[in-house]
């Protein structure tokens, strides 16, 4: 709570440090504090609606930009449309933007304002993790926007919370329920542009641009409130320095290297880029989640010491201290263990227990002191990523544990080197990424490891624990070591992979050729008694011939045409009920039929001997139909021994539809869905991954991690499966570890915050 300046002998002024005389501050009357929040209020609202007016014409310039630089006409139409509708709005935007600024100082005044990034209003309110892609981006924008203001502005803000704590009736105020903060202008920005229809591609040009506009916006509108304020008496004798030099970097600007540019060089920037290409790329997406990370610590540390009056920059242990303590540590491990745990696993680093270790270890130095809120931060950002390592249903356990011993040594880097967080091309990210990558794809649950790799990362996270002395040189020639290592891996995999999906797919093929070929026999035969002679030859040889003309020349040449016709006209020619001039026909197709069947059974090198009796007996089966005799038809079991020879041939499924429940129907669906690459656990640990699927089929091609093909799978036996347990989709994803792990720190931190404010008591 802010301290009021009391007047113990109902007097008037005191005297302050600086020997200055200073008015004493009695609580205010309400119709003060209501006379001060709208004097605030008019001063935010004049500086806003200009700066606002501003805004929109330079994102009315910036789409033109993107209109003429876009590479599809649909493309520009959509960004003409969103044009069109930004000038037809102008008026209502400008009003909706002030107007939700405004409604700030009024909640202000009755203690309902506490803004969070990214949630509008209570009735909002949601579990993060429900937010689709888009809607995660847009928040995560808006937290680097804020937090960049914060920074820059810490001062001058810190000052205006304590000014404003005084209108508050002497309750806490922060960066949340302060009705001129920078996440009160953001919030309003993300209310009013939906009045707009805007995908996430003019969202994201929309927040680049108005990033930059908020410094300058934030300087006046802090300067003004703290001036008008002061003169007022309102904690004149309040001192705080104001912002010098150049803003930090925008973390949404497209130049990480150079400073922020303004708006107008941002638009000037866009020329010659497409649509597609003001996306945030990978490194910008991992500052985002990084700057709102720290936002949410940050968060998180004012809401745990609601009430101090902390002042920024306060003096903690020196960071060589906090090294030489983490040095010892780290010497105290000498390497990963070669003592394991049961059943031959290693044992993880507890990273729970880290920071009790930590100030044992100060202490036994003879430090004494606390960690500055930078120095906590960092120590819990790299706790929280090695935790996240540990629960990943992605790594095998045993690389896990191997892995966790890197803690210690990626905390000095975090301290040595803030680059760590800051670069998503830091070596260290790179190499920790390229371990956990290699892990998940060359080392099983089942104890295995292809091409030596789990030994190779036991000897890179040997190297770094026993070597690493703050000197992130080793860490490159690691990184280029196990690159080199991995890189010749990967190349050997990707051949064999590549050679088995083509064998398989050639397999399948014909797999497909062969279930097409029985289904037009069996159409055209199913129903009818038909002799032993007609059965074998449609069932065997000439569905063979037609399985070569229908693979060689398809299902539109004439070959396929001629001898898929030559099995009608066989089955016609032998039925013994015809007309008289039906059987005229009958008699003249004998030549033609003869003739077919022997071309197609030379071309498929059927046995002549063989073949001859077959011809033969199917052409007196013709001439006994001339003479209206009907044929024997094949005894019932030879019948079925036939067709079962060729369905299994064919490759025909066993497994038949009646035989599948709707468990089972809804998982082979839920199948159908899922990526090239994705990695199953099958019982005992072992990995295969789906390397090519048939649609057609419903087959499934699993290769190991080596490449090579283990099972050609049918859709249904998987589903059965994963039912019984017996196998699991493990959630692997192509993004690499650390991005991974920032995504799920952010979640789990906005979970936390979210869940702390439940806990306040409502004080209204």
């Amino acid at each position: 709570m802010s301290r009021l300046i009391r007047d113990k002998n109902n007097g008037t002024t005191t005297t302050s440090d600086d020997g200055e005389t200073a008015h004493l501050l009695l609580p205010l009357s309400s119709s003060a504090v209501v006379s001060h929040l709208k004097a605030c209020q008019s001063l935010a609202a004049n500086h806003s609606k200009e700066a606002f007016h501003n805004y929109l014409k330079v994102l009315d310039d910036a789409l033109s930009v993107e209109i003429k630089n876009a590479k599809t006409n649909q493309e520009a139409q959509e960004l003409g449309e969103v044009q069109r509708q930004l000038r037809q709005n102008h008026a209502d935007l400008e009003r909706y933007f002030c107007g939700y600024l405004a409604e700030g100082f009024v909640k202000f005044k009755k203690r309902e304002l506490n803004t969070n990034i990214g949630v509008a209003d209570e009735a909002d309110l949601e579990n993060l993790s429900l937010v689709g892609n888009e809607e995660l981006e847009e928040t995560i924008a808006i937290s680097a926007i804020t937090q960049r203001a914060e920074s820059y502005f810490a001062e001058p803000l810190w000052a205006l919370n304590q000014r404003f704590a005084v209108l508050n009736g002497g309750e806490h105020v922060t960066e949340s329920n302060n009705p001129a903060s920078p996440i009160q202008f953001c919030e309003s920005l993300r209310k009013a542009i939906r009045l707009i229809p805007m995908d996430g591609q003019v969202k994201n040009l929309a927040y680049k641009l108005y990033d930059d506009q908020l410094i300058t916006l934030m300087r006046q509108i802090s300067e003004d409130l703290n001036l008008y304020l002061k003169q007022q008496g309102i904690l004149p004798h309040l001192k705080f320095t104001a912002p010098q030099g150049a803003a930090p970097k925008s973390a949404l600007a497209d130049d990480q290297d150079s400073a922020a540019p303004s708006p107008q060089e941002q638009v000037q920037d866009a020329q010659g880029r497409s649509g597609q290409e003001a996306e945030l790329s990978p490194e910008d997406y991992q500052n985002n989640l990084l700057y709102a990370i720290r936002g949410l610590q940050n968060q998180m540390l004012m809401a745990g010491a609601a009430g101090a009056q902390a002042q920024p920059g306060q003096a903690g242990l020196a960071p060589e201290t906090i090294l030489q303590a983490l040095g010892a540590l780290q010497a105290r491990t000498g390497g990963t263990p070669a003592v394991q745990g049961e059943n031959g696993m290693i044992i993880p680093v507890d990273i729970s227990m880290f920071s009790q270790q930590l100030a044992q270890e100060l202490e036994e130095e003879g430090e004494d002191g606390a960690f500055d809120q930078n120095s906590m931060q960092t120590i819990d950002l790299v706790g929280m990523l090695f935790e996240y390592m540990l629960n990943d249903e992605n790594l095998p356990d045993n690389v896990k544990a191997m892995l966790s011993y890197l803690h210690t040594p990626f905390l000095k880097i975090a301290f040595v080197d803030p680059g760590f967080f800051e670069q998503a091309e830091h070596p260290a990210r790179v190499l920790l990424n390229s371990l956990a990558e290699a892990g998940a794809r060359w080392v099983g649950n089942d104890g295995t490891s292809q091409y030596g790799i789990y030994n190779k990362i036991k000897d890179t996270v040997d190297r770094i624990v026993k070597d690493f002395d703050n000197d992130v040189r080793i860490i490159t020639e690691l990184l280029m070591e196990f690159s080199s290592y991995t890189k010749n891996i990967t190349r050997r995999q990707e051949l064999m992979e590549r050679r088995a999906t083509e064998k398989a797919q050639g397999e399948e093929k014909l797999r497909e050729v062969k279930l097409k070929v029985n289904e037009e026999v069996r159409s055209r035969t199913e129903g009818k008694e038909l002799p032993s002679a007609v059965l074998l030859f449609l069932l065997q040889p000439w569905s063979d011939y037609l399985s070569f003309a229908l693979l060689r020349y398809g299902d539109r040449s004439e070959k396929w045409q001629r001898a898929i016709t030559l099995v009608d006209d066989l089955l016609w020619c032998i039925e013994h009920e015809h007309a008289d001039a039906d059987k005229v026909r009958q008699k003249a197709m004998i030549p033609d039929i003869t003739a077919t069947v022997e071309n197609g059974l030379e071309t498929i090198g059927y046995d002549q001997a063989k073949g001859k009796k077959l011809l033969d007996a199917l052409v007196q089966l013709i001439r006994h139909a001339l003479q209206s005799k009907k044929a024997e038809p094949a005894p019932a079991p030879m019948r079925d021994k036939l067709e079962k020879i060729a369905a299994e041939k064919a490759g025909t499924k066993q497994e038949s539809k009646a035989d599948c429940t709707p468990e089972e129907a809804q998982m082979v669906e839920s199948l159908k869905m899922i990526e090239f690459g994705t990695w199953f656990e099958f019982e005992g640990g072992k990995r295969l991954k789906v390397a090519w699927y048939n649609a057609r089929t419903s087959h499934y091609m699993l290769v190991d991690q080596m490449g090579k093909r283990v099972d050609m799978m049918s859709g249904l036996n998987m589903a059965r499966q994963m039912i019984i347990g017996k196998a699991k989709i493990i959630s692997g994803s192509s993004k690499p570890f650390f991005e991974r792990a920032l995504e799920n720190i952010y979640h789990k931190l906005n979970e936390q915050a979210e869940s702390k404010k439940q806990e306040e008591p409502d004080d209204k």
